[in-house]
């Protein structure tokens, strides 16, 4: 892939990550209350994986290392959500 391709991958990381910023304002402001909505771990992973690929490119150790670390949170949030989900009484 040539720099302008890699540039729009990163680009495209940044905006996904942003997303889930402004996913969970939305979500907040509609509740009156601080809320962390799912779609908020998946634009985190969305977002941390476009930049990981990203730095991994760019050969950046510093985005390396704290995308990977980020990813390894996400997704373990999305695990204790869905497990949490799996083991509440159905209503």
């Amino acid at each position: 892939m040539n720099i302008g391709a890699w540039y729009i991958v990163g680009f495209l990381g940044q905006g996904m990550f942003f997303m889930r910023f402004l996913y969970q304002w939305i979500a907040s402001e509609k509740k009156g209350k601080s809320v962390i909505p799912i779609q908020f771990w998946y634009f985190s992973i969305s977002g941390s994986l476009l930049i990981l690929v990203y730095a991994i490119y760019r050969k950046d150790p510093v985005f390396i290392l704290g995308q990977s670390m980020g990813m390894l949170i996400y997704t373990r949030n999305l695990h204790l959500i869905y497990k949490e989900k799996l083991l509440s009484p159905q209503q």
